[in-house]
């Protein structure tokens, strides 16, 4: 019998399961800290906190008027009524208590047809016109690449706005916000009022000779043609009506971008009364440096307009980062719902003896009910804005993360639960309202239920042929298959060796660990010969995929190019990871013979009946 982790009422598990289903003892010490740093609920939060429900269910209030959002009022009798509407809405009791009523349809928009598509790390597809960095207009041009040869989607990187300061945070997993997109990837020459400046192309587009992608050089470039042009133009009504509509959370980002220009990109370090967004001071700061807040929400608005005509009429698929960065603006804005001390990983595994810390802060889960679920429903909502798709990456942290106390390593660290069922019913509500289907990045160690879970809420699973021992035939329908991912090898970089050999510079294995890894990987690709080149072993793998009923398939632009290097290596930090460019301009993938051939066999597969 599998041994079942006990929570306590902190939501902590005193034990956990890894992949062989060893069963590991948390140290007292941990689960003490972690109760420190997690607090005591008040008293009061269940007859405040805001209930998720579904049209016909049972509620635990027996009579309330329920305000909805269209300022309607409906009486209910200890249940909903099945016609009840879906949305977020308010519950009066009659002793006086409001409480939030979030009425999901418990299931995530799903659509009608299977697609092959293709998974693009934007900031590596540069074109002739790029300044150093993809563009949202090269992410048009792919658009529509894809849709010539049938693909019905893209997968893309998190596009996540950093701190606008020098020393650019290059993991697009790490952002200051969840909430708003990164203006590195604006096209200068497209932004509302660049005909009425000089925008000196010809050295944003030196920035693209180099060998790496330097966010430094790019953003300061930008930066300083972006301010002229919003001086010059200024975005006239069309602007000021976007940025009223937007309302506190654009003024709020706007406010922490422009102090951080001047006080660095942690909200930690910068004067007392700039520390919380509530603070009186914080006014007449705005009123001092308006131009400079007008400008990044100016900047929100250009990158809103330039992301509506890349995706035109296709699904894209955008990816929500577990978390976000602790000194950046969405933990300045939350901050009374974060966890001091700690920070978001996972546990030793097979892949890493050490556990892994990702350097985020987590929200305290009572906190975030107590929130309203507030900063969840907005990090969902902004990520799905727009595109039809959203990605979850870790989509387990939405049923417990790894909490890492910052006095050990990650090895140190426990499992603490979240409200798994709301967060899933708001994931479904969010998808229904902007008809997006939803992906659950749910590889590694993946508890019992989980999967269950997410089929029940129409969120898709995911299969790599890196990971599956099953015949992909054998696939879930109801999954997004892929060979690979950012964080593996691609197929070129497997096949040669390549990838081997940089792990090995790199120093994340013994030789004899890369080899049993590589030779383990590499029996996922039955059928070839030992002298095979690379073109066949691209080939054979996605004819592999191909064979997958999986409503989704997806292939990465660098394993349909050939390239050797994967977009990120995992343990590394002497390697220049999220900022590889891809080695074919964008304006010539379409001829490239080898992506023809990727695209041939995905598209032949999708055709084939499920």
């Amino acid at each position: 019998m599998t041994p079942t982790p006990t929570t306590d009422e902190w939501g902590i598990d005193a034990s956990w399961l890894d992949a062989l289903d060893q069963e590991h003892e948390v140290a007292p010490a941990t689960i003490e800290r972690l109760r420190e740093v997690i607090g005591r609920p008040p008293a009061d939060l269940e007859d405040r906190a805001p209930i998720v429900a579904r049209p016909g269910d049972a509620l635990e209030v027996d009579e309330a008027d329920v305000v909805c959002e269209d300022g309607s009022v409906r009486p209910i009798d200890g249940e909903l009524p099945p016609d009840f509407p879906l949305g977020y809405h308010w519950l009066h009791t009659p002793e006086g208590r409001r409480r939030r009523l979030i009425v999901s349809p418990g299931r995530c928009w799903l659509p009608d047809e299977r697609a092959w598509g293709w998974a693009v790390q934007l900031y590596a597809a540069r074109s002739r016109d790029s300044w150093g960095i993809g563009e949202l207009a090269d992410l048009r041009s792919i658009r529509r690449m894809a849709a010539e040869q049938g693909a019905g989607f893209l997968l893309i990187n998190p596009l996540h706005a950093v701190a606008p300061t020098p020393g650019q945070e290059a993991s697009p997993y790490l952002p200051a916000t969840r909430r708003f997109r990164n203006p590195l990837y604006l096209r200068v020459s497209e932004v509302p009022g660049a005909d009425a400046v000089d925008l000196e192309e010809d050295a944003g587009r030196a920035l693209s000779e180099g060998p790496l992608i330097d966010r430094d050089a790019i953003w300061a470039r930008k930066r300083e043609v972006l301010m002229r042009i919003f001086f010059a133009h200024g975005g006239g009504e069309a602007f000021a009506r976007w940025r009223e509509e937007q309302g506190p959370t654009l003024q709020d980002w706007a406010t922490w971008a422009a102090i951080v220009e001047e006080h660095g990109g942690d909200w930690h370090t910068w004067p007392e009364e700039l520390r919380r967004p509530e603070s009186p001071e914080l006014a007449t700061y705005v009123e001092q440096h308006g131009a400079v807040v007008a400008f990044h929400a100016w900047l929100q608005w250009a990158l809103d307009l330039q992301l509506t005509a890349a995706t035109g009429d296709m699904t894209v698929i955008q990816d929500l980062p577990i978390g976000f960065a602790g000194g950046g603006a969405d933990a300045w804005a939350w901050q009374d719902a974060l966890a001091e001390g700690v920070s978001v990983g996972a546990p030793p595994d097979a892949f890493n003896s050490q556990g892994q810390d990702w350097g985020s802060p987590p929200l305290i889960p009572w906190r975030l009910r107590d929130a309203d679920y507030e900063p969840f429903i907005q990090s969902i909502r902004a990520t799905m804005a727009g595109a039809g798709g959203l990605r979850i990456d870790h989509v387990m942290g939405l049923f417990r993360l790894w909490w890492v106390p910052s006095e050990g390593s990650a090895a140190d660290g426990a499992y603490v639960r979240y409200p798994s069922e709301d967060l899933l019913d708001i994931v479904a509500l969010e998808s229904h309202r902007a008809r997006a289907l939803v992906v659950g990045e749910d590889l590694g160690t993946v508890e019992e239920g989980v999967r269950d879970a997410m089929a029940e809420h129409g969120i898709l699973s995911y299969r790599l042929l890196w990971f599956e021992d099953d015949d992909p035939a054998q696939w879930p329908a109801e999954a997004m298959a892929a060979v690979t991912t950012h964080d593996l090898p691609t197929v070129a970089g497997l096949w040669t060796g390549k990838d081997v050999e940089e792990q090995r510079e790199h120093g994340t294995g013994s030789d004899e660990e890369l080899e049993r890894g590589r030779t383990s990987l590499l029996e996922h690709l039955p059928g070839l010969e030992e002298g095979a080149s690379v073109e066949e072993a691209v080939v054979r793998a996605h004819e592999l995929l191909a064979r997958a009923p999986s409503t989704l398939l997806s292939a990465t632009l660098d394993d349909a190019v050939g390239e050797v290097r994967r977009p990120n290596m995992p343990g590394t930090t002497d390697r220049p990871n999220w900022s590889l460019p891809l080695p074919v301009p964008v304006e010539d993938l379409a001829a490239h013979p080898l992506l023809q051939k990727v695209a041939g066999a995905l598209a032949a597969g999708v055709g084939r009946p499920a």
